[in-house]
């Protein structure tokens, strides 16, 4: 399963077609540890050994994201060794609860020291209202120079870095091996293809893609995979913009498209109402064939020893297909710079906070690669590291990427994607039609934030 990647330097060079955003980091489930989440982390002088208190809110419970948990808690351990004065209090959440504790924390002002963001449209809010500080002196600083090219502007706003990113994903479809050997299927490479696998796997009572679309941006990366290949990368991303129109023929073409697979059973029962981590469960119970999501689950199915082995040797991954006439192609992804930190504006430990962020970054893209399988964003030579096989392919896909259009949800406006989300929702079950879905988003990015 492990084998050493040939000189696969993570320096990767994304002069690509990027729409700035990152989706949400797909880990869920819960885990609290003790600590005050507040911004109000605690100093107590006494000469150069000065007590420090970092609260520090993230969302890898250990649950569900066993390697990263493991790495953030051995970094936490490591930094408190190195300093002694520091305290690093932890709540861990897991991905609904984070955003949504996150945004009832910054309407009182109290956001935790250092925490967890996205890029973009996420970020904005954040920013405007003055919640975030910049970080800039650390990428001038040791930093400088560490992260792959196209990640760090990710979360810059009017000239200004307001958080650093600790992952870069792609989102492959990942499918069970076993499952395609039993009913004699072979890996689509186009649409027609994919649809006549949907057709053989229902009909033999097998559910062909694990979707939990309750959390509605697990649907929206459908949406958006089939708009890239039908309508192209470039319309996608003006319509993002506002400088197209979500009822472009293609785009519309691509919702009706997510209808037809819904009313050809391609989605676990249920979708609609069931969270990504639910249906991640299908897939990883062998109950559901597909599963799209991004790279940040590559620890599911290659290193988290909760997973039976044989299930991890079993996921293979495939490019979403092509679409016969469309202008999109199959090294066109969606994905982009994922998760990132950022220091609290009004933290009373602001610079300790700077430094440990500093810290953790640096550690995390040593370890994450080994210890979790994640694609760091920071620069790591793995030619002397042993990998799995399915990390070195899907590395290697993201190097030879001719684009990379950046989630949705997290590129647009705040208001904006809370109506794209909704309408994605609302598309899947069927609620309102593909003109109904594209005229909304439209009006939404139209009235702005």
């Amino acid at each position: 399963m492990f084998k050493k990647s040939k000189s696969m330097t993570m320096a990767l060079i994304l002069c690509l077609a990027v729409v700035t955003a990152a989706c949400g980091n797909n880990n869920s489930g819960s885990s609290t540890n003790s600590g005050n989440t507040a911004s109000n982390g605690a100093s107590s002088e006494s000469g150069s050994d000065k007590k420090v208190t970092i609260n520090f809110m993230h969302l890898w419970p250990e649950g569900v994201s066993a390697g990263q948990n493991k790495i953030v808690n051995q970094i936490i351990t490591d930094y408190q060794n190195e300093h002694p004065n520091v305290t690093i209090k932890q709540e861990v959440l897991d991905n609904e609860q984070y955003k949504n504790k996150l945004k009832v924390l910054s309407a009182s002002n109290q956001l935790p020291d250092v925490g967890v963001t996205w890029a973009a449209g996420f970020l904005k809010p954040y920013v405007d209202g003055n919640l975030f500080t910049p970080v800039d002196d650390l990428l001038s600083g040791e930093l400088n120079g560490k992260f792959v090219a196209g990640t760090t502007e990710a979360y810059a706003i009017e000239g200004k870095t307001y958080a650093l990113p600790l992952e870069f994903n792609i989102a492959p479809i990942y499918y069970n091996k076993e499952i395609f050997k039993k009913y004699n299927l072979e890996v689509p490479t186009t649409y027609e293809q994919f649809k006549q696998v949907v057709k053989t796997l229902s009909d033999n009572g097998v559910a062909p893609i694990a979707l939990g679309n309750k959390d509605r941006w697990t649907g929206s990366l459908w949406y958006m995979y089939l708009a890239d290949r039908i309508a192209g990368q470039e319309t996608v991303a003006n319509a993002i913009k506002g400088t197209a129109k979500f009822t472009d023929p293609g785009l519309q073409q691509a919702a009706s498209e997510v209808q037809s697979l819904v009313d050809a059973n391609a989605f676990v029962k249920g979708f609609n109402g069931l969270s990504n981590e639910e249906a991640k469960s299908e897939f990883t119970n062998g109950n559901a064939a597909m599963y799209l999501m991004g790279t940040w689950d590559l620890p599911n199915f290659t290193t988290n020893e909760d997973i039976p082995q044989s299930f991890r040797d079993s996921v293979g991954f495939f490019k979403f297909p092509t679409v016969e006439g469309g202008k999109g192609n199959a090294d066109s992804w969606v994905g982009g710079p994922g998760v990132g930190l950022f220091v609290a504006e009004n933290s009373k430990v602001k610079e300790e906070a700077k430094a440990f962020v500093q810290y953790f970054v640096t550690k995390w893209g040593e370890q994450s690669v080994t210890g979790a399988g994640v694609i760091p964003a920071t620069k790591i030579d793995t030619s002397t590291l042993q990998l799995p096989q399915l990390y070195i392919d899907l590395f290697n896909e993201l190097n030879k990427a001719s684009s990379i259009t950046l989630f949705a949800d997290v590129q647009l406006p705040a208001n904006a994607a809370e109506t794209h989300l909704n309408m994605i929702q609302s598309l899947f079950g069927k609620a309102v039609n593909p003109e109904k879905f594209a005229s909304e988003q439209d009006a939404a990015i139209v009235k702005g934030n």
